[in-house]
């Protein structure tokens, strides 16, 4: 396991460096989890892009392994996390895949830090992710009487009901991940949501972007995801089909056929001026 100290917190993360024979010299790919979830969650997309890119993940604060720290947070909190991150294993240009809170964090590197994105994978969020009333009764809900109270409330929006069967091991795995994750660091992100609204960052942003959200999507579903691309110039919005708010998972190979098509774009190096 890799740990950096970032802050006031230890981060757990994994860096998996290009292989030896990469033709690609690409910026490398940082997957970002989604609330309740960690780094695990992109194991999949991981081993199907293969070794032809640098691959980053980490559990972001609060979350997995790394550490809680002081709270409530914010999501600027959790984009400098990412960037002290990166400034820690010399990584100067990245692009960022972000899932749910995770593509809010996206969009707060861009907005403090734009030199350091080469793009953006914005999957299943949004500029802003529901009310304020949404999360105050979610915060108070939990707060007494813990994750597992929302569980079976939660996983209809992760996942479609062809994948919430009885002899899915997977799904039995995910809702263990989710009942398990940290209850304070749970919480502070559920306040740095109902906090948090980049409309005006989205507008800002200039990098190649590609928003995904699945069809069944519970959480950010179509059509506000395909809102925050309308927001974002040049944007390109995908759907997959047959996928709820974690379509890594439910759909691993047209996730990363995505991701693949998206990456063409990237150009594998900074442009000189003359």
């Amino acid at each position: 396991m890799q740990f950096a100290l970032i802050d006031d917190i230890a981060v757990h993360y994994d860096f998996r460096p290009a292989g030896a024979g990469a033709s690609d010299a690409g910026p490398v790919i940082v997957f970002i989890n989604s609330l309740g979830t960690d780094l695990r969650i992109w194991d999949e997309v991981k081993t199907r892009l293969g070794s032809d890119r640098a691959v980053l993940t980490y559990d972001k604060r609060g979350h997995g392994l790394s550490g809680i720290g002081a709270t409530p947070y914010t999501i600027e909190r959790l984009a400098r996390d990412l960037i002290g991150l990166l400034e820690k294993l010399s990584i100067a240009r990245a692009v960022l895949c972000g899932l749910s809170v995770g593509g809010l964090v996206a969009q707060g590197v861009h907005a403090l830090r734009p030199d350091l994105v080469a793009g953006l994978v914005l999957s299943n969020t949004a500029h802003k992710i529901g009310t304020a009333e949404m999360w105050n009764a979610r915060m108070e809900a939990i707060g007494k009487d813990g994750l597992a109270s929302i569980l079976d409330a939660t996983m209809p929006r992760w996942f479609t009901p062809a994948f919430r069967v009885p002899d899915n091991a997977a799904y039995a795995g995910y809702r263990a991940m989710f009942a398990r994750q940290p209850l304070d660091g749970y919480i502070a992100t559920c306040a740095a949501l109902r906090e948090a609204d980049y409309t005006a960052a989205a507008r800002a942003i200039t990098v190649p972007t590609l928003c995904i959200v699945g069809d069944q999507d519970g959480s950010t579903p179509p059509d506000l995801v395909r809102e925050l691309a309308g927001l974002v110039h040049g944007a390109r919005f995908e759907v997959i089909a047959g996928a709820g708010h974690i379509p890594n998972v439910e759909q691993p190979a047209a996730y990363t056929d995505l991701l693949r098509q998206f990456l063409q774009q990237i150009p594998p190096h900074i442009p000189q001026g003359d």
